[in-house]
Protein backbone atom coordinates (compact mmCIF):
# COMPACT_ATOMS: atom_id res chain seq x y z
CA UNK A 1 0.00 0.00 0.00
CA UNK A 2 1.28 3.39 -0.93
CA UNK A 3 2.20 6.17 1.66
CA UNK A 4 0.02 9.13 0.92
CA UNK A 5 2.25 12.15 2.97
CA UNK A 6 -1.11 13.85 2.47
CA UNK A 7 -4.07 11.99 3.48
CA UNK A 8 -1.77 9.47 5.43
CA UNK A 9 -5.19 7.76 6.66
CA UNK A 10 -8.70 6.99 5.50
CA UNK A 11 -10.29 9.50 8.51
CA UNK A 12 -7.39 11.79 7.33
CA UNK A 13 -8.91 11.70 3.63
CA UNK A 14 -12.05 11.79 4.94
CA UNK A 15 -11.71 14.90 6.78
CA UNK A 16 -10.32 16.65 3.72
CA UNK A 17 -13.35 15.90 2.00
CA UNK A 18 -15.43 16.73 4.63
CA UNK A 19 -13.88 20.23 5.39
CA UNK A 20 -13.62 21.03 1.68
CA UNK A 21 -16.94 20.46 0.85
CA UNK A 22 -18.49 22.22 3.59
CA UNK A 23 -16.07 25.20 2.75
CA UNK A 24 -17.20 25.60 -1.05
CA UNK A 25 -20.45 25.38 -0.08
CA UNK A 26 -20.90 27.59 2.70
CA UNK A 27 -17.48 29.41 3.17
CA UNK A 28 -16.74 30.67 -0.10
CA UNK A 29 -19.99 32.09 -1.20
CA UNK A 30 -19.90 34.39 2.36
CA UNK A 31 -15.93 35.15 1.75
CA UNK A 32 -16.45 38.62 0.07
CA UNK A 33 -19.05 40.09 1.50
CA UNK A 34 -18.16 39.74 5.05
CA UNK A 35 -14.08 40.91 3.85
CA UNK A 36 -15.83 43.52 2.16
CA UNK A 37 -18.20 44.83 5.21
CA UNK A 38 -14.77 43.73 7.67
CA UNK A 39 -17.07 41.69 9.24
CA UNK A 40 -16.75 38.38 12.00
CA UNK A 41 -19.03 35.60 10.41
CA UNK A 42 -19.76 34.48 14.16
CA UNK A 43 -22.86 32.06 12.96
CA UNK A 44 -20.81 30.55 10.54
CA UNK A 45 -17.32 30.28 12.80
CA UNK A 46 -19.64 28.53 15.38
CA UNK A 47 -20.78 25.97 12.73
CA UNK A 48 -17.82 25.15 12.69
CA UNK A 49 -17.51 23.60 16.10
CA UNK A 50 -21.02 22.37 16.51
CA UNK A 51 -21.71 21.17 12.91
CA UNK A 52 -18.25 19.66 11.69
CA UNK A 53 -16.94 19.04 15.20
CA UNK A 54 -13.57 21.20 14.34
CA UNK A 55 -12.64 22.20 17.76
CA UNK A 56 -11.14 20.13 19.56
CA UNK A 57 -8.99 18.35 16.72
CA UNK A 58 -5.79 17.55 19.13
CA UNK A 59 -7.98 16.39 21.96
CA UNK A 60 -8.46 13.03 23.18
CA UNK A 61 -11.79 11.15 21.97
CA UNK A 62 -12.17 10.52 25.78
CA UNK A 63 -11.99 14.32 26.83
CA UNK A 64 -14.64 15.32 23.96
CA UNK A 65 -12.02 16.11 20.92
CA UNK A 66 -11.55 14.11 17.61
CA UNK A 67 -8.37 12.59 18.93
CA UNK A 68 -6.64 13.63 15.72
CA UNK A 69 -2.59 15.09 15.03
CA UNK A 70 -1.17 18.07 13.98
CA UNK A 71 -1.51 16.10 9.81
CA UNK A 72 -5.32 16.80 10.33
CA UNK A 73 -5.21 20.28 12.08
CA UNK A 74 -2.93 21.42 8.33
CA UNK A 75 -6.12 19.88 6.43
CA UNK A 76 -8.57 21.83 7.97
CA UNK A 77 -6.25 24.76 7.55
CA UNK A 78 -4.95 24.15 4.46
CA UNK A 79 -8.79 23.54 2.91
CA UNK A 80 -10.59 26.23 4.76
CA UNK A 81 -7.85 28.96 3.69
CA UNK A 82 -8.48 28.16 -0.30
CA UNK A 83 -12.11 30.26 0.66
CA UNK A 84 -11.57 32.49 3.42
CA UNK A 85 -8.35 32.78 5.13
CA UNK A 86 -9.62 35.31 7.36
CA UNK A 87 -12.56 33.01 8.94
CA UNK A 88 -9.55 30.11 9.29
CA UNK A 89 -7.04 32.67 11.13
CA UNK A 90 -10.02 33.46 13.66
CA UNK A 91 -10.05 29.30 13.39
CA UNK A 92 -6.66 29.20 13.94
CA UNK A 93 -6.75 31.61 17.22
CA UNK A 94 -9.69 29.46 18.52
CA UNK A 95 -8.10 26.05 17.73
CA UNK A 96 -4.56 26.11 18.07
CA UNK A 97 -3.85 28.84 20.12
CA UNK A 98 -5.88 28.20 22.82
CA UNK A 99 -7.55 24.66 22.61
CA UNK A 100 -4.44 22.46 21.68
CA UNK A 101 -2.91 24.92 24.25
CA UNK A 102 -4.69 24.75 26.88
CA UNK A 103 -5.26 21.28 26.57
CA UNK A 104 -1.91 19.85 26.67
CA UNK A 105 -0.97 22.48 29.38
CA UNK A 106 -3.97 22.27 31.69
CA UNK A 107 -5.22 20.13 34.64
CA UNK A 108 -8.37 17.60 34.97
CA UNK A 109 -10.23 20.40 36.98
CA UNK A 110 -9.56 22.97 34.46
CA UNK A 111 -10.35 21.00 31.73
CA UNK A 112 -13.86 20.06 33.37
CA UNK A 113 -14.65 23.87 33.47
CA UNK A 114 -13.69 24.71 30.40
CA UNK A 115 -12.79 21.94 27.21
CA UNK A 116 -16.65 21.58 26.89
CA UNK A 117 -16.93 25.49 26.08
CA UNK A 118 -14.58 25.64 23.77
CA UNK A 119 -14.84 22.29 21.85
CA UNK A 120 -19.15 22.99 21.51
CA UNK A 121 -18.60 26.21 20.04
CA UNK A 122 -20.11 27.77 22.83
CA UNK A 123 -17.12 29.96 23.86
CA UNK A 124 -15.33 31.66 21.35
CA UNK A 125 -11.54 31.71 22.41
CA UNK A 126 -8.15 33.55 21.91
CA UNK A 127 -4.58 34.11 23.07
CA UNK A 128 -3.03 36.60 24.30
CA UNK A 129 1.11 36.99 24.04
CA UNK A 130 1.98 40.24 21.95
CA UNK A 131 2.25 43.73 23.31
CA UNK A 132 2.54 47.48 22.06
CA UNK A 133 6.18 46.87 22.72
CA UNK A 134 6.85 42.92 22.60
CA UNK A 135 5.74 41.13 19.27
CA UNK A 136 8.48 38.77 18.08
CA UNK A 137 10.50 39.82 21.23
CA UNK A 138 8.17 38.37 22.96
CA UNK A 139 10.53 37.90 26.26
CA UNK A 140 9.81 41.72 26.67
CA UNK A 141 6.63 41.67 27.79
CA UNK A 142 5.46 43.95 30.29
CA UNK A 143 1.75 42.82 31.54
CA UNK A 144 2.67 41.33 35.17
CA UNK A 145 0.79 39.08 37.51
CA UNK A 146 1.11 39.76 41.23
CA UNK A 147 -0.03 36.95 43.36
CA UNK A 148 -2.46 37.64 46.16
CA UNK A 149 -3.68 34.99 48.49
CA UNK A 150 -6.04 32.88 46.75
CA UNK A 151 -5.79 34.67 43.39
CA UNK A 152 -3.09 36.72 41.07
CA UNK A 153 -3.96 40.64 39.98
CA UNK A 154 -2.95 41.44 36.13
CA UNK A 155 -1.94 44.32 34.58
CA UNK A 156 -0.97 45.39 31.28
CA UNK A 157 -1.74 45.56 27.93
CA UNK A 158 -2.00 43.08 24.70
CA UNK A 159 -1.99 43.40 21.24
CA UNK A 160 -2.99 41.98 17.52
CA UNK A 161 -5.28 40.12 19.45
CA UNK A 162 -7.15 37.54 16.94
CA UNK A 163 -10.96 36.89 17.69
CA UNK A 164 -10.56 40.02 20.68
CA UNK A 165 -13.71 41.58 20.26
CA UNK A 166 -16.15 38.56 20.02
CA UNK A 167 -13.90 36.04 22.32
CA UNK A 168 -15.26 34.67 26.05
CA UNK A 169 -11.85 33.25 27.13
CA UNK A 170 -8.31 34.24 26.65
CA UNK A 171 -5.24 32.17 27.16
CA UNK A 172 -3.19 35.55 28.80
CA UNK A 173 0.96 35.17 28.94
CA UNK A 174 2.33 37.42 31.91
CA UNK A 175 5.04 37.82 33.75
CA UNK A 176 5.09 36.57 37.45
CA UNK A 177 8.71 37.73 38.20
CA UNK A 178 11.18 40.42 37.27
CA UNK A 179 14.18 38.35 37.57
CA UNK A 180 15.82 37.36 34.42
CA UNK A 181 15.15 34.45 32.20
CA UNK A 182 13.08 31.51 31.19
CA UNK A 183 11.48 31.27 34.65
CA UNK A 184 10.09 34.93 34.68
CA UNK A 185 6.36 33.75 32.33
CA UNK A 186 3.35 32.37 33.65
CA UNK A 187 0.01 31.33 31.63
CA UNK A 188 -3.40 32.25 33.58
CA UNK A 189 -6.96 31.35 31.78
CA UNK A 190 -8.48 35.07 32.02
CA UNK A 191 -12.54 35.16 31.12
CA UNK A 192 -13.70 38.01 29.52
CA UNK A 193 -16.53 38.51 32.12
CA UNK A 194 -13.73 39.82 34.72
CA UNK A 195 -14.07 43.08 36.30
CA UNK A 196 -10.98 45.06 34.74
CA UNK A 197 -11.03 43.42 31.86
CA UNK A 198 -11.28 46.08 28.63
CA UNK A 199 -11.45 45.55 25.22
CA UNK A 200 -10.34 48.09 22.89
CA UNK A 201 -10.96 48.94 19.55
CA UNK A 202 -10.99 47.12 16.40
CA UNK A 203 -8.06 47.46 14.00
CA UNK A 204 -8.59 47.90 10.37
CA UNK A 205 -6.47 46.06 8.40
CA UNK A 206 -5.26 45.52 5.02
CA UNK A 207 -6.45 41.80 4.82
CA UNK A 208 -7.76 39.12 7.02
CA UNK A 209 -10.61 41.49 7.43
CA UNK A 210 -13.12 39.15 8.38
CA UNK A 211 -10.87 37.85 11.36
CA UNK A 212 -10.80 40.56 14.24
CA UNK A 213 -8.58 42.03 15.91
CA UNK A 214 -8.02 44.06 18.86
CA UNK A 215 -5.92 45.14 21.45
CA UNK A 216 -7.30 44.03 25.53
CA UNK A 217 -6.21 45.98 28.58
CA UNK A 218 -6.38 44.46 31.88
CA UNK A 219 -6.84 46.65 34.71
CA UNK A 220 -6.33 44.81 38.49
CA UNK A 221 -7.90 41.64 37.03
CA UNK A 222 -8.28 39.11 39.50
CA UNK A 223 -7.35 35.40 38.71
CA UNK A 224 -7.94 32.54 40.91
CA UNK A 225 -4.49 30.89 41.40
CA UNK A 226 -6.23 27.78 40.10
CA UNK A 227 -6.37 29.36 36.31
CA UNK A 228 -2.40 29.25 36.41
CA UNK A 229 -1.77 26.82 33.73
CA UNK A 230 1.11 24.46 34.99
CA UNK A 231 3.01 25.91 37.34
CA UNK A 232 4.44 29.76 38.12
CA UNK A 233 7.20 30.23 35.90
CA UNK A 234 6.54 27.45 33.52
CA UNK A 235 5.02 28.84 30.60
CA UNK A 236 7.89 29.70 28.09
CA UNK A 237 7.93 25.99 27.32
CA UNK A 238 4.39 25.90 26.72
CA UNK A 239 4.64 28.80 24.48
CA UNK A 240 7.64 27.49 22.25
CA UNK A 241 6.40 24.07 22.06
CA UNK A 242 2.77 25.48 20.85
CA UNK A 243 4.29 27.95 18.23
CA UNK A 244 5.38 25.36 16.32
CA UNK A 245 2.17 24.40 15.77
CA UNK A 246 1.13 27.77 15.33
CA UNK A 247 3.81 28.40 12.57
CA UNK A 248 3.02 24.66 10.54
CA UNK A 249 -0.52 25.75 10.78
CA UNK A 250 -0.06 29.66 9.76
CA UNK A 251 1.81 27.30 6.68
CA UNK A 252 -0.76 25.36 6.09
CA UNK A 253 -3.12 28.51 5.31
CA UNK A 254 -0.36 29.79 2.62
CA UNK A 255 -0.59 26.37 1.12
CA UNK A 256 -4.57 26.79 0.34
CA UNK A 257 -4.34 30.27 -0.51
CA UNK A 258 -2.05 29.31 -3.13
CA UNK A 259 -3.71 26.07 -4.41
CA UNK A 260 -6.86 28.65 -5.00
CA UNK A 261 -4.67 31.24 -6.55
CA UNK A 262 -3.47 28.74 -9.06
CA UNK A 263 -7.01 27.01 -9.77
CA UNK A 264 -7.86 30.42 -10.46
CA UNK A 265 -5.11 31.83 -12.52
CA UNK A 266 -4.36 28.59 -14.35
CA UNK A 267 -8.28 28.48 -15.31
CA UNK A 268 -8.11 31.89 -16.79
CA UNK A 269 -5.51 31.27 -18.66
CA UNK A 270 -5.94 28.26 -19.96
CA UNK A 271 -9.66 28.24 -20.47
CA UNK A 272 -10.81 31.78 -20.59
CA UNK A 273 -8.80 34.58 -21.35
CA UNK A 274 -7.71 35.56 -24.91
CA UNK A 275 -5.47 38.01 -26.43
CA UNK A 276 -4.06 38.35 -29.79
CA UNK A 277 -6.35 35.83 -30.78
CA UNK A 278 -4.49 33.17 -28.14
CA UNK A 279 -5.37 31.94 -24.89
CA UNK A 280 -3.08 33.44 -22.35
CA UNK A 281 -1.35 30.15 -21.44
CA UNK A 282 0.01 30.12 -24.78
CA UNK A 283 2.49 33.36 -24.25
CA UNK A 284 5.90 32.12 -22.48
CA UNK A 285 5.30 35.26 -19.72
CA UNK A 286 2.22 33.21 -18.69
CA UNK A 287 3.69 30.14 -19.03
CA UNK A 288 6.48 31.03 -16.54
CA UNK A 289 4.06 32.71 -13.88
CA UNK A 290 1.64 29.36 -14.12
CA UNK A 291 4.42 26.93 -14.05
CA UNK A 292 6.40 28.20 -11.27
CA UNK A 293 3.79 29.16 -9.00
CA UNK A 294 2.70 25.17 -8.86
CA UNK A 295 6.32 23.99 -8.56
CA UNK A 296 6.77 26.03 -5.39
CA UNK A 297 3.52 25.57 -3.90
CA UNK A 298 4.31 21.77 -4.25
CA UNK A 299 7.08 21.92 -3.13
CA UNK A 300 6.05 23.93 0.01
CA UNK A 301 3.30 22.02 0.74
CA UNK A 302 5.57 18.91 0.65
CA UNK A 303 7.92 20.41 3.24
CA UNK A 304 4.58 21.81 5.77
CA UNK A 305 2.81 17.89 5.73
CA UNK A 306 6.64 16.40 6.32
CA UNK A 307 6.59 18.45 9.39
CA UNK A 308 3.47 18.36 10.62
CA UNK A 309 4.03 14.50 10.47
CA UNK A 310 6.65 14.85 12.90
CA UNK A 311 4.84 16.94 15.26
CA UNK A 312 3.33 15.86 18.85
CA UNK A 313 3.23 17.12 22.50
CA UNK A 314 5.97 14.86 23.29
CA UNK A 315 7.88 16.15 20.31
CA UNK A 316 9.46 18.92 19.24
CA UNK A 317 10.19 20.37 15.84
CA UNK A 318 11.56 24.34 15.97
CA UNK A 319 13.97 23.85 13.06
CA UNK A 320 10.90 22.28 10.61
CA UNK A 321 8.10 24.47 11.98
CA UNK A 322 10.36 27.35 11.28
CA UNK A 323 11.21 26.68 7.81
CA UNK A 324 8.05 25.79 6.59
CA UNK A 325 6.91 28.98 7.74
CA UNK A 326 9.75 30.71 6.04
CA UNK A 327 8.92 29.05 3.14
CA UNK A 328 5.16 28.47 3.01
CA UNK A 329 4.53 31.96 3.65
CA UNK A 330 6.68 33.59 1.40
CA UNK A 331 5.48 31.41 -1.28
CA UNK A 332 2.16 32.39 -1.05
CA UNK A 333 2.65 36.29 -1.33
CA UNK A 334 4.56 35.26 -4.51
CA UNK A 335 2.25 33.18 -6.01
CA UNK A 336 -0.82 35.48 -4.70
CA UNK A 337 0.68 38.56 -6.95
CA UNK A 338 1.71 36.34 -9.87
CA UNK A 339 -1.98 35.54 -9.78
CA UNK A 340 -2.76 39.33 -10.14
CA UNK A 341 -0.69 40.01 -12.82
CA UNK A 342 -1.71 36.93 -14.86
CA UNK A 343 -5.17 38.59 -14.20
CA UNK A 344 -4.38 41.64 -15.25
CA UNK A 345 -6.79 44.73 -14.73
CA UNK A 346 -9.43 42.25 -13.48
CA UNK A 347 -6.78 40.77 -10.74
CA UNK A 348 -6.67 44.37 -9.46
CA UNK A 349 -10.42 44.67 -8.98
CA UNK A 350 -12.76 42.82 -6.43
CA UNK A 351 -14.53 40.78 -9.09
CA UNK A 352 -12.43 37.88 -8.70
CA UNK A 353 -11.04 36.59 -5.17
CA UNK A 354 -6.91 36.87 -5.68
CA UNK A 355 -6.94 40.56 -4.90
CA UNK A 356 -8.48 39.38 -1.44
CA UNK A 357 -6.23 36.06 -1.42
CA UNK A 358 -3.10 38.59 -2.50
CA UNK A 359 -3.67 40.87 0.83
CA UNK A 360 -4.47 37.88 2.74
CA UNK A 361 -1.74 36.67 2.45
CA UNK A 362 0.55 39.49 3.66
CA UNK A 363 -0.13 38.68 7.12
CA UNK A 364 1.20 35.22 7.60
CA UNK A 365 4.58 36.51 7.01
CA UNK A 366 3.96 38.32 9.92
CA UNK A 367 2.13 36.59 12.57
CA UNK A 368 3.58 33.70 14.68
CA UNK A 369 7.25 35.52 14.79
CA UNK A 370 7.96 37.35 11.36
CA UNK A 371 10.00 35.38 8.75
CA UNK A 372 12.84 37.96 9.67
CA UNK A 373 12.76 35.70 13.29
CA UNK A 374 12.59 33.03 11.13
CA UNK A 375 15.54 33.06 9.80
CA UNK A 376 17.00 33.58 13.11
CA UNK A 377 15.65 31.16 14.57
CA UNK A 378 16.55 28.99 11.53
CA UNK A 379 20.22 29.46 11.68
CA UNK A 380 20.17 29.29 15.93
CA UNK A 381 18.88 25.53 15.22
CA UNK A 382 21.37 25.06 12.65
CA UNK A 383 24.18 25.94 14.78
CA UNK A 384 23.30 23.84 17.79
CA UNK A 385 23.54 20.98 15.12
CA UNK A 386 27.11 21.65 13.96
CA UNK A 387 28.57 22.71 16.58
Amino acid sequence: MTFDLYNPTDTHRSLREMVHQFGKEHVDPQAFEFDEAERFNEALFRRLGSELGLFGVTVSEEDGGVGLDAVASVIIHEELSRFDPGLTLSYLAHEVLFVNNFYVNSNADQRARYLDKVISGEWIAAMAMSEPGAGTDVLGMQTRAVRQGDHYVLNGTKQWITNATHADIFLVYARTSDEPGSKSYSAFVVEAASEGFIRGKKEIKLGMKASPTAQITFEDVKVPVENMLGEEGGALIHMMRNLEIERVTLAAQSIGIALRCIDEMSRYAITERKAFGEYLSRFGQIQRFLAESYASAHAARALVYDVAHRLSPDSRHSLGAAACKLAATGMAETVARNAVQVFGGYGYTREYPVERLMRDAILLSIGGGTNEAMQKNIVSDLARIYR
